[in-house]
């Protein structure tokens, strides 16, 4: 489950140059300089077409060749060719890929290749055969869950083995996009997985920017969540008979896709988050980044702008028709709005910073951010 160099000049020992302990394969270091340019040399010569390889030898040669160097596009895409062509499973490409990235963290071709295996399985409709010896009587969306979170633990060992691996981050969002179907619940599960990710990784701009992904996503889901709501409460309100059924219909939709998310509570945790770690941890930049982008986000999405908006919906119907008054916009008007979110409280934890630091680079961030506050959001 981990690849690595064993530092050593030169050959001391008859022995193999390989060492298995536990899982883990090393490779003394001596003999790349004579495994490297043997397997690649061999490889071009069979591209060229002047050298014949069997299947078998082909898979040992890419193996070899990508766990020394997975940025060699070739031996990808031989590899592709073999999956393509049935002789290669494309689950242990996956495993190679998970291999690779354990020495090589940031390797685009390895992410790319992944990707490319991934939606092979997609298309193929190949994820019935993912299933291990544990779980066979697994239901497809639980094989597509397990998938999804084998894919975020590899990102996250790769992100924790490379600071600001921004293509391992850009692999979790595809995968999040492509299996995860950017549900609300996955959603909310990467923004308590990754807490204390970024907590212990605080000048990480990619991990960041990726909540800032989640977050906007959210805001995303919650948009379209409340278009559907509108316009189901206007169908019902041109077709009363229809209303019992669809009720009863959308509560069972509604309870099966677990689509309800209080999203000023989410923001207000991230800013909370983003202050207590600026306390924690002064002097780091991505921190008074990623409370700039927080904020902004709950001042200006569309989200927070549609909800003040159905929060009238109900004085609207009073205009109209009192047939529209339902419980749903009698709760949105009530609720109140989320003013903990304003710029006040940031202007005092400014000044509290401002009053208390000891940084020259926290004062100078806390600076551009009373200033951000003052320019963009024009208070």
């Amino acid at each position: 489950d981990e690849i690595g160099l064993i530092p050593c000049p030169e050959a001391r020992y008859n022995r193999s140059p390989i060492v298995l302990v536990e899982n883990k394969l090393g490779v003394e270091s001596w003999c790349v300089k004579f495994l490297l340019p043997y397997v690649h040399n061999k490889l071009l010569l069979y591209r060229q077409r002047k050298q014949w390889l069997n299947k078998d030898e082909l898979i040992d040669i890419t193996c070899t060749l990508l766990l020394l160097n997975p940025d060699f596009t070739t031996a990808w895409n031989v590899r592709k060719e073999l999956i393509l062509s049935g002789t290669l499973n494309p689950l242990k490409d996956l495993h190679l890929g998970k291999l690779a990235l354990t020495k090589f963290p940031k390797s685009p071709e390895t992410w790319i290749h992944r990707r490319w295996v991934l939606q092979q399985l997609i298309q193929e409709n190949s994820l019935p055969s993912l299933v291990t010896k544990g779980n066979l009587g697994a239901a497809p969306v639980e094989r597509i869950h397990r998938l999804v979170q084998e894919e975020m633990n590899i990102c996250s060992e790769a992100a924790g083995r490379y600071p600001s691996n921004y293509n391992a981050w850009s692999h979790r969002i595809w995968v999040l996009q492509h299996l995860g179907k950017l549900t609300v619940k996955v959603l909310l599960d990467e923004l308590s997985s990754t807490k204390y990710w970024v907590s212990m990784h605080v000048s990480d701009h990619s991990g960041f920017h990726y909540r800032q992904f989640l977050l906007k996503s959210l805001i995303g889901r919650t948009v379209t969540d409340n278009n559907v709501l509108v316009q189901n409460q206007m169908v019902n309100e041109q077709n009363p008979s229809l209303q019992k059924e669809e009720e009863s219909a959308g509560a069972e939709a509604a309870c099966a896709e677990e689509q309800s998310v209080d999203l000023p509570r989410c923001l207000e945790e991230e800013l909370e988050l983003c202050t207590e770690l600026i306390d924690t941890y002064p002097g780091h930049e991505t921190l008074w980044c990623h409370s700039d982008e927080t904020l902004n986000n709950s001042h200006h999405s569309p989200a927070t702008s549609h909800m003040a908006q159905a929060m009238d919906v109900d004085g609207l119907n009073e205009s109209s028709s009192k047939q529209g008054y339902t419980q749903e916009t009698k709760r949105l008007k009530r609720a109140p709005m989320q003013d903990s979110l304003g710029p006040e409280m940031e202007y005092q934890f400014i000044d509290k910073v401002l009053s208390t630091c000891r940084d020259v680079d926290q004062a100078r961030f806390a600076t551009a951010y009373r200033k951000w506050l003052l320019t963009f959001l024009g208070q």
